[in-house]
Formats: C-alpha cells, sequence, structure tokens
C-alpha cells in the first residue's frame, strides 16, 4: 500500500471539499431560486447549526462526511460489495469513465431498492426537462439515493440525507475534476483490496488539522480532541500488542 500517495490524495481532497462545500454554503445562503424555496425547512435546520457551531465547523464536518462516503462506497465498490449489484462511484471497467450506476442509468436499467423519481431522472436524461448538466444531476440522484439505501446497513455512516448535507454536496460530480474522479483516482484498486486503507485514510485527511492543533499548544475543545489525539493503530502494531 503506497501510504504516501493515500497521504497525498487524503489532503488534497480534504482541501477541495471544503472548498466547494464552502462555496455551495455561500450560495445556497444567498440565493433566491425555486429549488432553494421548496427547502425551507433544510435552510433553517442549516442556519441553526451554523449558528450554534459556525460556518467553519459546520463545512468541516459536511466535508468529512462526504469524504467518508464516498471513500466507503469506492472500497465497497472495489471489493463487491454493493447491494444493489452495481458500482456507485467507480466505473465498470477501465475502459469507461462514469460511474457505473450512471452508465446503467442511460441504458434504462435503475436498481429497484433506489428510491429515485424514475419519471424525472429519464426526463432529464432524454431532454424532455431541461438541463444545464443532464449527467451530473442524474449522478447526484442516484448518489443521494444509493446513500439512503445503505442507512439500514450502516446507520452510523450513511444516515438518511434529508438535511442540509445533502444541500451541500459539491455540484461537480462528474467531470474529470471532480471529487468523485479523485476518489476513485486516489484509491487503486489494489489498495482497496486492504481494509486497513480506510484507517489510513481517516488519520491522512485529519493529519493538517492535527498538526495544527498540536502546534497551538493550547487546551483543546470537545469537538477538537478527536482530529489532536487519534492515530490510526496499522495491523502489525495491533499483532506486536496481542501477542505480547
Amino acid at each position: 500500500m503506497n501510504t504516501n500517495q493515500l497521504k497525498r490524495f487524503a489532503q488534497e481532497a480534504r482541501t477541495k471539499l471544503l472548498q466547494q462545500v464552502g462555496a455551495k454554503m455561500n450560495y445556497v445562503l444567498s440565493q433566491d431560486t425555486s429549488e432553494l424555496r421548496g427547502r425551507t425547512d433544510t435552510l433553517q435546520k442549516l442556519n441553526e447549526e451554523i449558528h450554534r457551531h459556525g460556518k467553519e465547523a459546520v463545512i468541516d464536518k459536511v466535508g468529512y462526511t462526504w469524504f467518508n462516503r464516498l471513500v466507503a462506497l469506492r472500497f465497497m465498490d472495489v471489493n463487491g460489495y454493493q447491494p444493489i449489484g452495481l458500482s456507485v462511484v467507480s466505473p465498470a471497467t477501465s475502459d469507461h469513465v462514469s460511474p457505473q450506476i450512471l452508465t446503467e442509468a442511460h441504458s434504462g436499467n435503475i436498481p429497484g431498492e433506489l428510491k429515485v423519481n424514475k419519471t424525472q431522472l429519464f426526463d432529464i436524461l432524454d431532454g424532455r426537462q431541461p438541463s444545464n448538466n443532464p449527467d451530473n444531476e442524474v449522478y447526484r440522484m442516484l448518489l443521494v439515493a444509493a446513500c439512503n439505501h445503505l442507512s439500514h446497513l450502516f446507520p452510523f455512516l450513511f444516515e438518511r440525507i434529508e438535511d442540509y448535507t445533502e444541500l451541500l454536496l459539491p455540484d461537480d460530480l462528474t467531470s474529470p475534476f471532480s471529487i468523485v474522479t479523485d476518489i476513485v483516482n486516489g484509491m487503486a484498486e489494489e489498495d482497496c483490496r486492504e481494509v486497513e486503507i480506510i484507517g489510513w485514510l481517516y488519520q491522512f485527511y485529519i493529519s493538517e488539522k492535527n498538526e495544527e492543533l498540536i502546534q497551538s499548544k493550547k487546551t483543546y475543545k470537545k469537538d477538537e480532541l478527536a482530529p489532536a489525539s487519534q492515530l490510526f493503530t496499522p495491523k502489525w502494531i495491533v499483532r506486536y500488542m496481542v501477542d505480547n
């Protein structure tokens, strides 16, 4: 496992997510669109969270939430763990670019387990409903539906997305520069065969914040204890501790 590459990927992903989630937050808080007017309850919850914790903390929380979910989805894709039988973030083969779930949607195949408005989805893909980026809009619907479907299996990770977490999902999900593409490229298939990759990615994702907190030499707040103190324990150390 190339931990140097994983560290670079995780740190760059965190930077990108914080920027994109922050930009999305500024947009939803400043714009008045028909879509946002239909999400007044969600916007109210977002404003309450910002008032309670501050913008930076909410952006950090949402960014990490999506990183966690996308990393888990990539791991499940590679190892054939997806209960719907389709990869959610990964292409079907190296010859494809789009996530398999989107490619299958173009062929009219949407897993029956996913609670998604199929009429609207196909109207977007077929051009009956105007869209600036049909693939991106449809993939967003499928991604959220896939996460919601996994909520009964992994409620601690895929709790139902009916709040500001979905609202602040980055706009670009399908271009070569999207965070989804970064996840696929950053997590090589051979690395995903090792379950330790999840632990390493968590440590690398919070590594810069960890360094900032340690260098600050201050008394940590409650929400700072984890990133300041948690370190991933590799398998060989665990084995040594158990054996001795």
